[in-house]
Parts: C-alpha cells; sequence; structure tokens
C-alpha cells in the first residue's frame, strides 16, 4: 500500500545517520514507486511487479536475484508470505521483522507491537523505529516521512494551476473524497456537507483527488454540493498521476477529507490535514503527528466510545457503513469550523 511504502521510508533515513556507508535497498510494489521517487537516503530501489506477483515462476526468479545480491540484514516491515520468503532467500544473518507466531522461523530478532503511542507520531511510525534497534544504537524518537519533488514539478504544477484560472493567493483546499475503499469513504452526501462548509467559512477554491475510474463517485459528491460550493470547485482539476497529486497537493492551503494514502502524502509535503478516519480504523495508528492546529482529525470513537465497548477491530469493520451512518456531518463541522479559523 501507498500509505504503508511512505512510512517505512522513514527507516532508510535513520539507518544512513548511523550507518553513512550503507547500501540500502528498498523492495516495493512498483505502483508506489512514485512517493518514494528521489528519495535521498535509498541507494536501490527493488519493484515487485503486478507480474511477479501473479505468476510463480517469475517470483521464483525474483527471489533468486534476491539471493544474488547477499545482503547482510534484511527488515521485513510487512510479514506477510511473500516478504517472508523474500527474507528466507535473501540469506541475510540478520533478519527482522514484527512477532507474529510463526516469524521465529524466519527472523532472528522479532519486536511485538505496541497498541499505545508513546508519542503524537503514532503508531505506524513508531512500531517501524522498533525495527531498527539491532542495527542502530541511537534511534530518533520519531522521523517523519517526506516527498521529495523536484522543482520542476513545482514550477510545472503551479502553472497547471494558474492557467486552471485557480488564484494562489486565495485558499486552495484539496479534498479527499473518497477512501481507499467503500468502507473507508464517508457517505458521499455527508462528504458534500462537509466541502459546503469549507466553502462557507473560507470562501475558498476546492480541488479533489480522484483518479479518472473514480470520476462517477467524485461527480455524485459535486452534485451533492449546494450551488455556490459547485462554483468553487474546479472539478477537472485533479492530478493524472501520483507525482501530479503530489505536485498540486504542494501548492494547497490543507487536505481535508477521507484518512488514507493521500493524508499521510500530504503530511509527507508539510501540508496541514483534517482527517476523517473510517469507524473501523485503528486511529492511535494513523493520526501520525496530530496537533491540534495544522493536523486535526475527527473519529467516531471520539464521539461515541460506548459503540466501541467489547468489540474487536474486525467486528467494527463488518459494521463500518452502519457505523457511518451513525457519524453525520453535525458531529465533525464544529470542529471542522475551528480548524478552517487559521486559514
Amino acid at each position: 500500500m501507498i500509505g504503508d511504502v511512505l512510512t517505512s521510508s522513514i527507516l532508510f533515513e535513520a539507518l544512513k545517520a548511523e550507518h553513512p556507508n550503507s547500501e540500502l535497498h528498498y523492495v516495493i510494489n512498483s505502483h508506489t514507486y512514485p512517493v518514494v521517487e528521489n528519495n535521498p537516503f535509498v541507494d536501490k530501489f527493488v519493484f515487485v511487479t503486478p507480474e511477479i506477483e501473479e505468476k510463480k515462476s517469475l517470483f521464483l526468479s525474483f527471489l533468486k536475484s534476491i539471493k544474488k545480491e547477499k545482503y547482510d540484514a534484511v527488515i521485513d516491515v510487512y510479514s506477510k508470505f511473500s516478504s517472508n520468503l523474500m527474507t528466507k532467500f535473501s540469506g541475510a544473518k540478520i533478519k527482522i521483522s514484527k512477532k507474529k507466531w510463526y516469524t521465529s522461523h524466519y527472523y532472528t530478532h522479532t519486536f511485538k507491537e505496541a497498541t499505545t503511542p508513546k508519542t503524537n507520531a503514532g503508531l505506524a511510525i513508531e512500531n517501524r523505529l522498533q525495527l531498527l534497534q539491532p542495527l542502530c544504537n541511537s534511534i530518533p524518537e520519531k522521523l517523519q516521512p517526506k516527498v521529495y519533488l523536484t522543482d520542476n514539478e513545482i514550477k510545472t504544477s503551479k502553472q497547471f494551476l494558474i492557467d486552471s484560472n485557480i488564484d494562489l493567493s486565495k485558499p486552495l483546499f484539496m479534498i479527499s473524497v473518497l477512501g481507499s475503499g467503500e468502507n473507508k469513504t464517508y457517505p458521499l452526501p455527508h462528504m458534500a456537507d462537509l466541502i459546503d462548509t469549507i466553502v462557507e467559512e473560507t470562501n475558498g477554491q476546492i480541488v479533489f483527488n480522484y483518479i479518472p475510474k473514480q470520476i462517477t463517485e467524485a461527480k455524485t459528491v459535486y452534485n451533492f454540493c449546494n450551488k455556490k460550493t459547485k462554483s468553487h470547485i474546479f472539478f477537472d482539476v485533479f492530478g493524472k498521476s501520483l507525482r501530479d497529486f503530489l505536485s498540486i497537493t504542494h501548492h494547497c492551503t490543507a487536505l481535508i477529507g477521507n484518512e488514507g494514502g493521500a493524508v499521510n502524502m500530504a503530511k509527507a509535503l508539510n501540508i496541514p490535514t483534517f482527517t476523517v478516519f473510517s469507524p473501523w480504523i485503528l486511529k492511535e495508528a494513523w493520526n501520525m503527528f496530530e496537533n491540534n492546529s495544522t493536523h486535526v482529525s475527527v473519529h467516531l470513537k471520539d464521539v461515541k466510545p460506548e459503540l466501541y465497548e467489547g468489540k474487536s477491530i474486525k467486528e467494527m469493520k463488518t459494521e463500518a457503513f452502519s457505523l457511518y451512518e451513525t457519524f453525520p456531518p453535525e458531529l465533525i463541522i464544529p470542529k471542522l469550523k475551528t480548524y478552517l479559523q487559521q486559514f
């Protein structure tokens, strides 16, 4: 997942700080590369393509290529079956991962994931940083993921926005209108109510984060917005690629909307965020660097904790859609209005 790849990139900065002469490789799914492109702490990217994932013979060849590298150490952040095999084939003397019932067979060091964050970096950051213990004597309490745009990307995207009649001297809000799945997407009519509030409070300009295959859902949100709001939405201004999205977001006042990769990318660009969490997602893991000012989030559990008593995340996931209906805009808008006062 894109958010996971971006978040795990913090390990490279920490490793280079303590081992400046080390050679660091990052094994990632090929489609996630845009979020870590130009990262100065990664010496080589190793891509898992869809073809490698789908065809056993290609995956075996990929494993053999891993073995040829003769790695000294492997950090397996994901600890899935495929990454278990990569770790085994690596032949590395030091093999690090999270603690699961089966990981002791594959790894020399395993770490139990914490459930309570110690800093505002959040569990997603803190649990990754603990994987560095066998390799680093000094581990930062928190490192923030970063996206590295080129000067040309910034310049080109700025001109694109200007040519699209967007006034960059006025507030510009990127809206994450859709989550990575239906059970991570705030109901579309409710999202429209939040966008109406943004325009009413700031008189700002609005662009949507969506890809062409999501145009129907994005258009549905647009249609639910009121007439005034529609006049502030630049619906056809969106990133045609992931790097385009990142470049456009760089010029935005804030990103507001569903929790997911877009929020993590905005934070990595140092852009303020207001995040609406899905009712079944663990907020403590992904509310990275929340500070009640530039980075703010809302979760159903914050306002209706009684709904969560005695229930597991798995149970909450099965009830995601009904839980969303108990989380109307009226419970979010007051906090959103307070957040918008800074712009």
